[in-house]
């Protein structure tokens, strides 16, 4: 678990190809490694993953086919910032809110507006993401741990302060950027739970004429 407070922002220094999978080594900058041992997990991007090595100036991680195919890892060239946080601790402040590292879907960066000393980011996620996605209600934006702002539809905003632009790889978005997004964990649970005891039967999944029969719409 993290917190989607990013601690550094790191870089891409290697891809290597393995069978279909990706093996990447990561230099990690001011992010101190000396508490880290091998297996640990470091989220880049928003994306959990197991350090398998430890060169002295970073880490080195094996990305699979799922999560090639489900965020935005594989489109990374060597050179490319990342956002890192180390996984939290018992001792951890929670600053932001609970982060699993575990990526729903790709969204991408439609405007960008300055508010005041800060910047409105416009961000479009897949439809079956929107429901997820609740005005004051959290969201993670390539590991970053985001209050959002207002939504329509599948279309959200969050304003990104002066400090949070500085300190991650948002300064780097442009409109078309894609990133990667993983929706508040609570609300995932909470649809699974609403399900009750169908939730074991095959291919059922909260809709809309579920919840009008059992009472939840009128």
């Amino acid at each position: 678990m993290f917190t989607g407070i990013i601690q550094a922002v790191g870089t891409l220094s290697c891809v290597e190809a393995r069978g279909g999978d990706s093996r990447l080594t990561l230099r990690t900058g001011k992010l101190a490694l000396s508490d880290v041992r091998l297996g640990d997990s470091i989220a880049v991007n928003g994306v959990c993953l197991t350090a398998v090595a430890l060169p002295g100036d970073g880490f080195v991680a094996d990305v699979s086919r799922e999560t090639l195919a489900r965020t935005s890892l594989g489109n990374l060239s060597p050179g490319d910032p990342v956002n890192l946080e180390k996984a939290l601790t018992l001792s951890t402040p929670l600053g932001g809110h609970l982060v699993s590292g575990h990526v729903d879907g790709l969204g991408r960066i439609t405007a960008i507006d300055p508010d005041g000393r800060s910047w409105r980011y416009h961000v479009q996620v897949p439809d079956e993401l929107a429901r997820y996605i609740a005005p004051k209600g959290s969201v993670c934006i390539d590991g970053t741990s985001l209050t959002v702002n207002a939504v329509d539809g599948a279309l959200f905003t969050v304003n990104i302060v002066p400090h949070t632009q500085q300190e991650t790889i948002i300064r780097t978005y442009r409109v078309g950027s894609r990133v990667n997004i993983e929706v508040d964990v609570i609300a995932r649970y909470l649809e699974r739970l609403l399900l009750g005891d169908k939730a074991a039967q095959p291919g059922n999944g909260l809709s809309e004429a579920f919840l009008a029969e059992h009472g939840f719409l009128k």
